[in-house]
C-alpha cells in the first residue's frame, strides 16, 4: 500500500494535481489558501490586495515577535477596503475551486489553520472525503484526522476582521482526537508538542504544537504521526517512543509528497 501525504500546500494546485500520481490514496494536511505568500509578495490574497510592498511590511514585522504591532498593522490595511470581508471571501472560494479540482481520487483531507472548512462541502467531490475528529480505515490501517491550529491564550477574536483562522483550544483539539479513538496514523496539521518539530529555523521562532496530540502518540503508539504547518522545522522527523513523527514538507515550494508505504 502507498499513500501520499502533503500539507501546507498553499495555493499550489498544480503540484497538488500531480500529488497521487503512483498513489493507492492522498492525504491533505490543510492550508490549502495562499493568503500570505511570503517568497513572493505580488502572490496571495494579501499581495492580490494591497500589493507586494505592503506585504513585505508585513511579513517582516511577522518575523519579529511584534504580535501586536503586526496585528494592528493588517488591521489598519483591511480597514482601507470597502467590504473586505467579501474581497477575501470570494478569493478564498476561487483558490478552493482550483485546488479541489486538482485532488485526486481517493483524497482524505483536513483543514488546516489558513482555511475556511465551512466552504469545504462546497467544493469536495466525489471521492473527496473531509475529515476532523474522525477516522476512517486506508488499506487496513486505521488513519485519525484533526485539523486547524491552536487558539492562543486570551485572544479575542475581532468581529470586524474580513477573515478568520481556524483555530480550536487545546481542549477542543483534544476532544477531536478522542472522538477518533485509537489510531495507526495520526494526521495533524500542527505538530505534537515537541521542541525539535515546532521550532522554525527560518523565522526563528517556536509555532504552535499540540500537547494533546503528544499525550495521545505516548498513550496509543501509532506507527506514524504526520502533520504540517512548520514550514521550515529544526527536525522534520523525530521518534517519540514506537511513534515515527514526520513534518511531511512545506507542499507550496516542494511540490513532492511524504510516501508511507506498507
Amino acid at each position: 500500500m502507498r499513500v501520499h501525504v502533503v500539507s501546507d500546500v498553499h495555493g499550489n494546485a498544480e503540484a497538488l494535481a500531480r500529488a497521487g500520481e503512483g498513489a493507492d490514496a492522498l492525504v491533505v494536511l490543510g492550508d490549502l489558501i495562499d493568503f500570505v505568500d511570503y517568497h513572493d509578495h505580488s502572490k496571495g490574497i494579501l499581495g492580490r490586495v494591497f500589493g507586494p510592498e505592503k506585504v513585505g511590511i508585513f511579513a517582516e514585522m511577522r518575523r519579529g515577535t511584534r504580535r501586536a504591532e503586526t496585528a494592528n498593522y493588517i488591521r489598519s490595511l483591511w480597514a482601507g477596503i470597502e467590504d473586505a470581508r467579501s474581497v477575501v471571501n470570494e478569493a478564498v472560494q476561487e483558490q478552493y475551486h482550483a485546488l479541489f479540482s486538482a485532488m485526486s481520487a481517493p483524497t482524505y483531507a483536513t483543514p488546516g489553520n489558513v482555511d475556511s472548512p465551512d466552504l469545504w462541502p462546497r467544493f469536495a467531490g466525489n471521492g473527496v472525503h473531509v475529515l476532523d475528529g474522525e477516522a476512517v480505515d486506508i488499506g487496513g490501517l486505521r488513519f485519525g484526522f484533526a485539523g486547524g491550529g491552536l487558539k492562543p491564550p486570551n485572544v479575542v477574536r475581532d468581529p470586524n476582521a474580513p477573515w478568520y483562522q481556524y483555530v480550536r483550544t487545546e481542549e477542543e483539539m483534544a476532544a477531536a482526537l478522542d472522538r477518533m479513538g485509537p489510531v495507526d496514523v495520526l494526521c495533524t496539521h500542527i505538530p505534537p508538542l515537541v521542541a525539535e518539530l515546532t521550532y522554525d529555523v527560518v523565522a526563528r521562532r517556536p509555532e504552535w504544537g499540540s500537547r494533546s496530540a503528544l499525550d495521545k502518540i505516548v498513550a496509543e503508539r501509532p506507527r506514524w504521526s504526520v502533520f504540517g504547518h512548520v514550514h521550515q522545522p529544526l527536525a522534520r522527523r523525530v521518534r517519540v517512543g514506537y511513534t515515527e513523527c514526520v513534518n511531511v514538507g512545506h507542499f507550496q515550494r516542494s511540490g513532492k509528497p511524504h510516501v508511507l508505504r506498507w
